[in-house]
C-alpha cells in the first residue's frame, strides 16, 4: 500500500509521461519512481526499528519487487475493468475501485515474494 499510496502522491504532483496510457491513463513514470523509492525507504524503515534484521539489502530487494509487481498487478486488474467496462471491481468499498483494487498488488507480489525466498534459500 505504500507503493501505491506514494505513486499516486508523487505521480499527481510530479507526473508527466504516461506509463501505459491505454491501460490507466493517469500512471505515471514519475509516479512509479516516487513509489519505488518510498517502498524502499519504508522496508529498510521496518528492516530496522520492527524486525532488526541483519541484512537490509534483502529488504531493499523485496521492495525493489514489491513495487515492480504491485504496478503490473494494478496494471493487469485496470485492464481486466476495462475489458469488462466497469469503473469499480465490487461496491463494498466504494471510492477506492473496489475490494479486489485494495488487493491486487498483494495478491500478484505474493508468489513473486515466495519465489524469491525460494531461490535465496537455495543459492545460500
Amino acid at each position: 500500500w505504500t507503493n501505491d499510496t506514494f505513486a499516486y502522491l508523487v505521480g499527481k504532483n510530479f507526473g508527466k509521461n504516461k506509463l501505459f496510457p491505454s491501460i490507466s491513463p493517469k500512471k505515471t513514470i514519475e509516479g512509479f519512481v516516487g513509489g519505488m523509492i518510498f517502498t524502499v525507504i519504508c522496508g529498510l524503515l521496518l528492516a530496522n526499528y520492527y524486525i532488526n534484521a541483519n541484512s537490509p539489502y534483502i529488504w531493499i530487494i523485496i521492495a525493489l519487487i514489491v513495487s515492480v509487481f504491485s504496478t503490473i498487478g494494478d496494471l493487469i486488474e485496470s485492464k481486466f475493468k476495462r475489458s469488462a467496462g466497469v469503473k469499480d471491481s465490487g461496491k463494498i468499498m466504494p471510492g477506492h475501485g473496489g475490494i479486489l483494487d485494495r488487493l491486487d498488488s498483494i495478491i500478484f507480489v505474493a508468489p513473486f515474494i515466495y519465489l524469491f525466498y525460494l531461490i535465496k534459500n537455495y543459492v545460500s
